[in-house]
């Protein structure tokens, strides 16, 4: 069976990460560093694959624990 992808929209990702703000968002976007997903942009809207979040927070996770 498939798993439906799930999407979240700029604000649930500000929330998803502490109410951060837009400019925080924008910035995590053009640090190649990060590696933070890139959002799907339809009809204007910014949307996020939330596996593609969870991918990037394990990722981050282990950097930590390498740290």
């Amino acid at each position: 069976m498939s798993k439906s992808v799930v999407y979240l929209t700029a604000r649930q990702v500000r929330e998803r990460y502490g109410n951060c703000s837009d400019m925080a968002i924008w910035r995590w976007l053009r640090n190649e560093d990060l590696s933070f997903p890139k959002p799907l942009t339809i009809n204007g809207r910014r949307l996020w694959k939330e596996g593609d979040l969870e991918a990037f927070e394990k990722q981050q996770a282990i950097k930590q624990e390498a740290a």
